[in-house]
């Protein structure tokens, strides 16, 4: 399902108790960016327990239930998981993962909120969740008399809303502030390859690794596990900013000239890692029009041309991602500090396009 209008998951809160209380709800996200955290923290707010049934593990029969002989009678038993006496949130995980048997067996749990003669308690909620087939993940079409019986709710994943969560519940200190830099590399498109890509949860992955290892964990260990868990360029580049955190390397040195570009091919990592916070710097300080160049403005493009020529001397596919293009397709710097890297760098520059 394609989303016209999505929200971020500070949102959820406020919508789940205007909508789920009177009306099944689905939410919609990629993978890893806390539908599931989302529902139980909202359950706890209202003082009820979260049921979860986890789509992809049932059988239509885990819902309807076995029959039993009453009374000369056959009578299908649901099972304890759902019959419950008091209200509670039934949340039903990777519902759109389910086999089209067992949707069909939720028609009537989700609109009448019954399963044969077994009706939820008065109070109940019921909330659904699942990923999209463009995030290629296992989703299943649903059907449209299932889509009809439901309010869906599309999340995205949101840094600034991520960071709070992340400052109160203990997330390690080194990924709450790389992601302070660098807020977009919170979740990447999942890849259609088997391999690491990052959310949320992989980033709270991480943190649970860099507690486990410690403040002495060795530079091969953190290399694996940071590989293990993010999209490889930001595993690349949370490498070269832990080297900065250990040893005090930034580019606030390179820019007073009190320090050079990492030259050695295992620091390659640090040297991306201080070639985009050098472009960020750029973007920020640089106006985007020569007109308002000032007199220590100029000394600023000055010295940033002069240390993007020693930057290509060490490697010109680093430099060249300083003056890149975004991703689609357009300028970052400001047009005269192109025209002049051109001039003074034709090099690098050939080797942009």
């Amino acid at each position: 399902m394609q989303a016209a209008v999505t929200v971020t998951p500070a949102r959820i809160p406020e919508l789940l108790l205007g909508l789920a209380t009177v009306r099944p709800v689905f939410l919609w996200g990629a993978p890893g960016i806390g539908k599931s955290s989302l529902v139980r923290k909202f359950a706890e707010s209202l003082g009820m327990e979260c049921v979860s049934l986890l789509g992809t593990q049932l059988a239509p029969e885990d819902l309807i239930g076995v029959p039993q002989i009453r009374d000369g009678r056959s009578v299908f038993c649901p099972p304890e998981a759902i019959a419950r006496d008091e209200p509670y949130c039934l949340f039903l995980d990777e519902l759109n993962a389910a086999t089209p048997d067992v949707q069909k067996a939720f028609y009537s749990l989700i609109l009448d909120r019954r399963i044969g003669s077994y009706e939820l308690p008065a109070g109940s909620i019921v909330i659904g969740a699942g990923n999209r087939a463009t995030d290629n993940a296992l989703a299943r079409p649903i059907a449209s008399a299932l889509v009809n019986r439901l309010t869906h709710v599309h999340l995205r994943a949101s840094s600034a809303d991520w960071l709070v969560w992340a400052g109160e519940n203990g997330v390690h200190p080194w990924v709450t502030d790389y992601l302070v830099d660098r807020p977009d590399h919170l979740w990447s498109q999942p890849p259609k390859s088997e391999e690491a890509f990052s959310t949320p949860r992989s980033w709270h992955m991480l943190s649970d690794a860099l507690h486990s290892f410690g403040p002495d964990i060795d530079e091969e260990t953190l290399k694996v596990i940071v590989h293990g868990t993010l999209t490889p360029a930001h595993a690349v580049s949370f490498c070269g900013y832990a080297k900065i955190v250990r040893h005090s390397f930034g580019i606030e040195a390179i820019l007073k000239g009190d320090a050079s570009w990492p030259a050695r091919i295992e620091d390659r990592d640090l040297l991306y890692y201080l070639a985009e916070a050098f472009r960020g710097r750029l973007v920020k300080e640089l106006p985007r029009r020569k007109e308002h160049v000032s007199a220590s403005m100029r000394q600023t493009a000055y010295r940033a041309k002069s240390l993007l020529v020693h930057l290509a001397e060490i490697s010109v596919e680093v430099a060249q991602t300083v003056i890149a293009d975004d991703p689609d397709g357009q300028p970052v710097l400001p047009a005269w500090f192109l025209v002049e890297a051109a001039r003074d760098m034709p090099r690098l520059v050939e080797a942009r396009r």
